[in-house]
């Protein structure tokens, strides 16, 4: 147990340092790409971030011998996005609030874009109502509509890309930590430490899930509280980091961009490959996580079309996750 445990709290570590890597690293990749600056954080931070995830759910679905295998894939698929609209926005809430003082701020206002989130919210809530929807009914056809959700995240990509906007002068842009001493250090020292930051994201990723397990089965927790409740929180740990970084360094726009554009890459993708490999049909728990994601997305929606967020007022939605584990946990143990 002592030695799980030090396994667990050192892949956390390591994930920590590694994301500090990999947001130093993807916004001079969004640089040289001359990306808008928004665009990198939901395209290039999200997919990347999200891609281990992805991994999971895949080899799940595709490679999975019984149906209970393939079910965590779908679990995945549906689990990430909850932890997303909740946890991640309220770790962006608390983070914002506990560093007003550094950040030398006056206020706890948010400083993004506020229409744009009002508009993703409004792109993934249409995706996900969709998702959930076939998540209930049976027809012949079902797998094929996955093409559906990969064609939609295409098009979610095509229109962050086509944006212009540009950094605040406030976001000071920090030297490549592999090149700390070069005002313009070249390509393939950014996509080298990029790389190489993701690839150590992947891994402890990997790690820092299995303790986990490993810890609910030292604890005779319920195999599917562990499998819908404490994997997916887990698994979107990356996004969570980054998000705690960026705010830290009073980047909340790409912080919260990215937790977005991971959003966008958990409706679909994941989605898209259970779809193609499972029946994709819901119980009792994925329904239920089904409508907590949706009420926390309707929040979020509400917050942002208002045009002013204050950091406390993304707290509440991190509870919607307090609901779920409570359901889970009941329904499970009965």
């Amino acid at each position: 147990m002592l030695l799980i445990l030090c396994l667990f709290l050192g892949s956390a570590g390591v994930i920590y340092l590694a994301c500090e890597y990999f947001v130093n690293g993807v916004e001079w990749f969004g640089q040289k790409l001359k990306l808008g600056a928004t665009a990198t954080g939901s395209v290039l931070a999200a997919f990347g971030t999200a891609l281990p995830e992805s991994a999971v759910t895949f080899v799940a679905v595709m490679f999975g011998k019984t149906p209970a295998a393939r079910d965590i894939g779908v679990g995945a698929a549906m689990g990430g996005p909850l932890v997303l609209a909740t946890i991640a926005y309220a770790v962006v809430g608390v983070a914002l609030w506990c560093n007003q003082r550094r950040l030398q701020r006056t206020d706890q206002i948010i400083r993004v874009d506020h229409r744009r989130l009002a508009r993703d919210q409004s792109w993934f809530l249409a995706i996900f109502v969709v998702k959930v929807g076939l998540g209930l009914v049976v027809f012949a056809f079902k797998p094929l509509l996955g093409v559906l959700f990969l064609a939609a995240y295409g098009v979610y990509v095509w229109r962050e890309m086509r944006s212009d906007d540009t950094a605040p002068e406030e976001e000071i842009l920090e030297p490549l930590k592999l090149r700390p001493q070069q005002a313009d250090p070249a390509l393939r020292w950014v996509a080298t430490q990029t790389v190489a930051a993701l690839v150590v994201i992947a891994a402890a990723s990997r790690l820092f899930v299995s303790q986990l397990e490993a810890i609910g089965v030292a604890l005779a927790l319920p195999p599917h509280l562990v499998a819908l409740v404490l994997s997916p929180v887990a698994t979107e740990l990356p996004e969570a980091i980054n998000a705690l970084i960026w705010v830290r360094q009073g980047k909340e726009r790409l912080a919260l961009a990215n937790i977005s554009g991971a959003m966008m890459v958990q409706a679909t993708i994941p989605s898209s490959l259970a779809l193609f490999a499972t029946p994709w049909l819901f119980d009792a728990p994925l329904i239920v996580a089904g409508a907590v994601t949706a009420m926390a997305i309707v929040y979020l929606w509400w917050l942002f079309h208002r045009g002013r967020v204050e950091a406390r007022w993304l707290l509440p939605v991190g509870l919607l996750y307090g609901v779920f584990a409570f359901f889970v946990a009941w329904h499970f143990t009965g």
